[in-house]
């Protein structure tokens, strides 16, 4: 979608109250019923006064219209309280499904559609963009439906008492609008362009908070606060020229409406000094006049809750048009034997950044495959591909006689184990990151996972054991033992396909060598692809796939290719020249 594609944006806001409907609605009926009540407080007023002062009422007599009046005006804050309540409830279900839709697309475009996307934009969209949603289905929505309908049922009530105020009410009313409508368009580019400087602000920061040993080191520290700095004050301006337009606009309509609350009194009273209209009829529509004004003014105060939600609902729709990999398949589980096979798969990452070309191989099943190659030889991308992280643009991948495209992302992801080289641990307990892959394991099921992963040792040595939190990111943990809870949490989900990204590349001897065991435990009889950095760990896989440009160049055991001389013994060469 363009940036700026606000009738894409206004069209998504409005799908979204289906979310929300029966909510909305009760609002909205609530809403109108206290505008109703105050046609019903205005004539009880009315004719209390009117009948104290001119007519010589006694309290006594009085005392039932007071005992009717006083329930209407409970029954109208009631209503008043309800509406804003119900509003406020469904705002918070829209929200939440919101959240969701954006979680779900997240995880099925994976972080190579999210590539052009930084962190703290996403982050933002998340936490900032769903949250400025808020204003609008809680106050903008129920008072854009509520200023349709009680202005004109008010209407109804003033013009017999009062055709000449309700004339005046009929001209006067549109300028509300009228006004709305000519300042909206300049004031939701300002709001986007509020959400855009937020989006970058937040990126920005959070790349700064994430490189922060590194800046630190480089002594870069104090020219990034300069430049946090400016990007805020870039923002603290945006944020007070969408606050002036929006202070603005409603000292505009409140002089609009105090306008022709005047007109109309100015004419009842020279009326009523006149004595062509009784004191009851005046009364009951100086009072119901305000009222009139009441849903346009609330209309015109909340219009910048429907700004901000225009400027926040920019990123959010941007990343839900975002192209996933979709499968035509049924949710069914694919085949849990059979070879996987790349049959002349092309894949560039766009301005001729071209990653696979033409690959074409074979990873036998129940077997372990490595592939190597120079930096930018494919190899992560046929990772990802094989992950459904992103899908071939031409050729086919297939699993034993199926396409990889025919089966849903979730099934195949209930198949593979993805073991990266630094495995993302979550703030949580041992188990519970154990566990995260298979939420319903037993507490054996952990206590076995950890075991055969080599990790029991280590954890059992924790203050809490397995109900030790260890924050996020597992900063209180070794690279080492980080990557026994990512194969313990593997074992635990017992997945016949895994894919390994080195998870021994950045540990010192001892770790590698537990993490080695960990691994023997892990691939056997499983379809095992590891993406192999250093050599030296693939000395017992079956197979040795070389890749030099997004093609096989060189295939065999890693005897066979290392006596040969071929490009795998030229990077073995390379690898032993690198550590003498």
């Amino acid at each position: 979608m363009p940036p700026n594609d606000s009738t894409a944006i206004h069209r998504w806001l409005k799908a979204q109250r289906s979310h929300a409907a029966a909510g909305l609605r009760l609002a909205t009926w609530l809403g109108a019923l206290g505008g109703t009540l105050a046609i019903a407080q205005a004539w009880l007023v009315a004719y209390v006064i009117d009948a104290s002062v001119f007519r010589g009422s006694t309290f006594v007599e009085l005392q039932p219209w007071l005992a009717i009046l006083l329930p209407v005006l409970g029954l109208r804050f009631a209503s008043t309280w309800g509406a804003e309540h119900q509003a406020f409830a469904a705002a918070q279900q829209i929200k939440q499904q919101v959240r969701r839709q954006l979680v779900a697309k997240l995880q099925s475009i994976g972080p190579l559609g999210l590539s052009d996307h930084s962190s703290g934009s996403v982050a933002s969209s998340l936490i900032d963009g769903v949250e400025g949603l808020e204003g609008y289905y809680a106050r903008y929505v129920p008072a854009a439906a509520i200023a349709g309908m009680v202005p004109l049922l008010l209407l109804l009530a003033i013009a017999p008492a009062d055709w000449v105020s309700a004339v005046v009410l009929l001209i006067t009313a549109p300028l509300i609008p009228v006004f709305m409508i000519l300042i909206g368009k300049g004031a939701e580019r300002a709001n986007q362009r509020q959400w855009r400087e937020l989006a970058r602000m937040g990126g920005h920061f959070l790349d700064v908070l994430q490189g922060l040993v590194t800046l630190k080191v480089l002594n870069a520290g104090s020219r990034e606060r300069q430049r946090i700095r400016h990007i805020a004050d870039d923002f603290r301006r945006t944020t007070m020229g969408v606050l002036r337009v929006a202070f603005l606009s409603s000292a505009v309509l409140e002089f609009f409406a105090a306008i022709s609350i005047a007109i109309i009194a100015v004419l009842i009273g020279f009326r009523l000094l006149d004595g062509d209209m009784a004191f009851f009829y005046g009364l009951f529509v100086l009072l119901l006049a305000p009222e009139f004004f009441l849903p346009l003014r609330n209309l015109g105060a909340h219009n910048h809750a429907r700004m901000e939600a225009v400027g926040a609902a920019e990123n959010i729709v941007n990343l839900l048009s975002l192209d996933a990999d979709k499968a035509d398949g049924a949710s069914t589980e694919p085949p849990l034997t059979g070879d996987i096979r790349f049959d002349d798969v092309h894949f560039d990452y766009g301005k001729g950044r071209r990653a696979l070309n033409g690959l074409s191989l074979t990873i036998a099943a129940n077997a372990h495959t490595a592939l190597v190659g120079r930096s930018g030889s494919g190899k992560s991308t046929l990772a990802n591909l094989l992950l459904k992280f992103a899908s071939a643009q031409s050729g086919d991948i297939t699993i034993g006689n199926r396409s990889l495209n025919d089966i849903d992302q979730q099934a195949w992801h209930r198949q593979v184990a993805w073991i990266p080289q630094k495995p993302r641990l979550f703030a949580g307990s041992v188990a519970d990151n154990i566990r995260l892959g298979c939420a319903d394991a037993s507490d054996a099921d952990v206590v076995d996972a950890a075991t055969r992963a080599q990790a029991l040792g280590f954890i059992e040595q924790l203050p809490e054991g397995f109900d030790t939190h260890i924050g996020d990111g597992g900063r209180t943990l070794s690279g080492g033992q980080a990557q026994r809870l990512a194969i313990a949490r593997a074992l635990v989900r017992d997945c016949p396909i895994v894919i390994l990204d080195e998870p021994t590349a950045h540990l010192d001897t001892v770790s590698e060598q537990a993490v080695q065991q960990a691994l023997a435990v892990l691939i056997k009889d499983r379809t095992v692809v590891t993406i192999a950095h250093r050599l030296h760990t693939i000395r017992q896989a079956d197979h040795v796939i070389v890749l030099q440009d997004g093609n096989v160049i060189e295939s065999g055991s890693y005897t066979q290719l290392s006596s040969a001389r071929g490009a795998f013994a030229e990077l073995l060469a390379a690898a032993e020249e690198a550590l003498t």
